[in-house]
């Protein structure tokens, strides 16, 4: 089978052959029930052994790269993990952590942090992610499994970080009941003790029946988050300043072309699904569960190696040469994710979708005619 990185003729898109970011589930279980989560196993108390954890950290250590692994701590809700258990998964890679080869970060909910794991995130030198949606009614999708409000809990998390001296950032999904309301998300955030910046990812369609987000409404909440930051906005806004970082590239003949990023995810029983960890999980009767292997039984390195044998890896790197061959937005884009190209279409050869719309394109250009005096509806 042919390598995943050369797939592909040479300067084309393509899939790295190295990793760079390593996703891990240590446990499959969630505290919540979002009303928009994709996650089918969130109700099963399986945690990740640690002869697992010392396989990915193998993995690492053995493809060699000079680059820094980001391990990326995710779940199911990772502090649903018992601390104790958490601390043994992390041994593993205390040496390449130290080497400076590897940096953990988490992505949490925010509603079981308490003081012990405060610790643990300050111990291990943590990069903290929360996921909240906004205040009172705004964060009314994020629900335990009882039904019931969580934006107290997750306030009192995100006090104890602060409290601690952690700084965070935060991953807001935009709904259809939110994306007008651009001025009280900003607000909220900016008053978050502790919070550094924020991402706002316009919801997805990754399994769940909900009304898409409209490009019309997507543009014009980019327009005012634009607005918002040229008229002294203190908030950082992740997706604002990717593409101040990607203009002042393309001033400069930086832009980045290198390929992209394969991914792999790891679940708590060692599978690994490459591309997207929306994939974990999933069984589709085309391409089957999407697992590249098993990481107790090879490193992730030969899974890579071998990927162009995998038919959704082949499909996906088709739809990035399209993207790159056809699409103005590609350089900036990059041509979107697998995720959201199989979510939405079922297949992985579509080269525009919704998110793409709603997500990339509505941001360029609410961007450009904020800017531009003449620019466009308001």
């Amino acid at each position: 089978m042919t390598g995943i990185g050369v797939i592909t003729a040479v300067d084309r898109p393509a899939v790295a052959g190295v990793f760079h970011t390593l996703v891990v589930q240590p446990t499959s279980f969630c505290n919540l029930d979002c009303v928009y989560c994709y996650l089918p196993d969130r109700r099963s108390r399986r945690l990740m052994t640690v002869p697992v954890a010392q396989a990915c950290a193998t993995s690492t250590e053995r493809q060699g790269s000079d680059h820094p692994v980001s391990v990326v701590w995710h779940g199911g809700e990772p502090t649903a993990t018992p601390i104790s258990h958490f601390q043994d998964l992390l041994a593993p890679f205390e040496s390449l952590r130290q080497a400076g080869r590897v940096r953990h970060e988490v992505q949490t909910n925010a509603t079981l942090i308490n003081q012990r794991w405060c610790d643990v995130f300050a111990a291990y030198g943590f990069t903290v992610g929360v996921s909240v949606d906004g205040p009172g009614a705004l964060n009314r999708n994020r629900l335990d499994h009882a039904g019931r409000s969580t934006i107290g809990r997750t306030v009192r998390g995100i006090r104890m970080l602060a409290e601690a001296g952690l700084e965070y950032s935060v991953i807001c999904v935009v709904t259809p009941e939110t994306i007008d309301h651009a001025d009280d998300l900003v607000d909220f955030f900016t008053d978050l003790p502790g919070c550094q910046s924020v991402g706002f990812n316009i919801e997805e369609q990754e399994g769940a029946a909900r009304q898409p987000v409209s490009e019309e409404s997507a543009y014009r909440f980019w327009r005012r988050l634009v607005q918002r930051r040229t008229t002294g906005s203190r908030l950082r806004i992740r997706d604002l300043d990717r593409l101040a970082d990607y203009l002042t590239a393309a001033r400069t003949g930086g832009v980045d072309h290198t390929p992209h990023e394969p991914i792999p995810t790891v679940s708590w029983d060692g599978r690994v699904v490459l591309l997207s960890p929306e994939l974990l999980g999933i069984t589709d009767p085309d391409y089957g569960d999407f697992v590249a292997g098993n990481v107790v039984e090879e490193p992730i390195t030969a899974m890579l190696a071998q990927a162009g044998g995998l038919r959704y890896v082949t499909e996906f790197v088709t739809a990035l040469n399209d993207c790159a061959d056809r699409c103005g937005f590609y350089d900036f884009c990059r041509g979107g994710q697998a995720g959201n190209r199989y979510f939405e279409h079922g297949t992985f050869t579509v080269r525009e979708t919704g998110f793409c719309r709603t997500t990339r394109q509505a941001l360029v250009r609410a961007t450009a005619d904020q800017l531009t005096p003449t620019g466009g509806p308001a």
